[in-house]
């Protein structure tokens, strides 16, 4: 089954382009919507587990409400996905058939895996889910407990379901591209490590990718001793990284926690990021709010030392050799 590229597609929203470079950019072609803030996981290398902000599930009505708004604004990829796990949302099939419906061209989800069993699965990809991509961070099991804090066992189970949804998909012949990405938490020496379970993994995606080690805001400077690189900003992809300022995730893709308020992050763990309150005004006009405008004004200046982004884009790891400045 011949599958669009996913690596293709983060790249397009990665990339900014000259009609976006602006205070006021058109709308995004892709949202990010976070059906629960929840997790089953506390990965070390995510800010979640530092329990920053307050956590929960979107209320449907306004999920429908808002996904209205945001298609006859004029977005075409929407990720039922944030900071959250959602596949810990029982209705997240109907959302994934909602947005179909309504006439999304392209809905998308990210999973830790552990929860994605093949009836789950099924679920979504009979609702008309496009895309499903398993984040699998780990070489072995001995290195997902190390980060997840689980045990090891669970390691086979979340390769067992990545391989179920390809038979789910074969078998219901389901047009879902499937995915996975890890992270190179030591840089180019990762690939080796994770050069295992990738081979394994591979006959059962249409595509694996590599993701960099993002400081998630600055909230996550150090772990597992010094052995973690990190990356400023968040570049996008390993293997086409963008420059760290002006950050794509202020001009060509929206980010919407589950309480209903549009983010200028794609870590915004705290709260600081956010620009408008989604219950109370339209997507556009908090996408083009003053707030937004003032941060992607300094952004295109490439001086952001004294907002927001500041510490995110321009740190030291603490006992590590890694530096980010905001003019490189």
């Amino acid at each position: 089954m011949q599958q669009a590229s996913i690596t293709e597609r983060i790249d397009n929203i990665t990339e900014i382009r000259e009609e976006y470079l602006s205070e006021t950019p058109p709308c995004p072609k892709s949202v990010k919507i976070e059906l629960t803030a929840l997790c089953n996981f506390s990965c070390q290398f995510c800010a979640r587990s530092k329990h920053l902000r307050e956590v929960g599930q979107i209320d449907r009505g306004f999920f429908e409400e808002l996904l209205v708004d945001l298609l006859r604004a004029g977005v075409d990829e929407l990720g039922l996905f944030y900071l959250g796990e959602s596949f810990l949302v029982p209705w997240l099939p109907d959302a994934i058939r909602y947005a179909k419906d309504l006439g999304f061209p392209y809905v998308f989800l990210t999973t830790n895996g552990s929860l994605s069993t093949p009836d789950k699965v099924e679920a979504c990809m009979e609702a008309g889910l496009d895309s499903l991509k398993f984040s699998l961070n780990y070489s072995d099991p001995e290195h997902f407990a190390e980060i997840t804090k689980k045990p090891e066992a669970k390691y086979s189970e979340i390769v067992s379901n990545l391989k179920d949804a390809w038979r789910v998909r074969g078998e219901g012949n389901y047009s879902c591209g499937l995915y996975a990405s890890y992270i190179m938490f030591e840089g180019e020496r990762q690939r080796q490590k994770m050069k295992r379970i990738v081979e394994e993994i591979e006959p059962y995606t249409d595509e694996v990718y590599a993701l960099p080690l993002y400081s998630q805001a600055a909230h996550i400077k150090s772990g597992n001793g010094t052995r973690w690189v990190f990356t400023g900003g968040n570049p996008g992809r390993y293997d086409r990284m963008r420059a760290p300022i002006p950050c794509w995730a202020l001009f060509t893709e929206g980010h919407v926690t589950w309480d209903g308020r549009l983010s200028a992050c794609c870590f915004d763990h705290d709260g600081r990021f956010d620009m408008g309150d989604l219950k109370k005004k339209a997507f556009m006009d908090a996408w083009h709010s003053p707030r937004f405008r003032e941060l992607r004004a300094a952004h295109l200046r490439r001086e952001v030392g004294r907002t927001v982004c500041g510490q995110c884009v321009s740190y030291e790891v603490e006992g590590g050799a890694s530096k980010i400045h905001e003019e490189g």
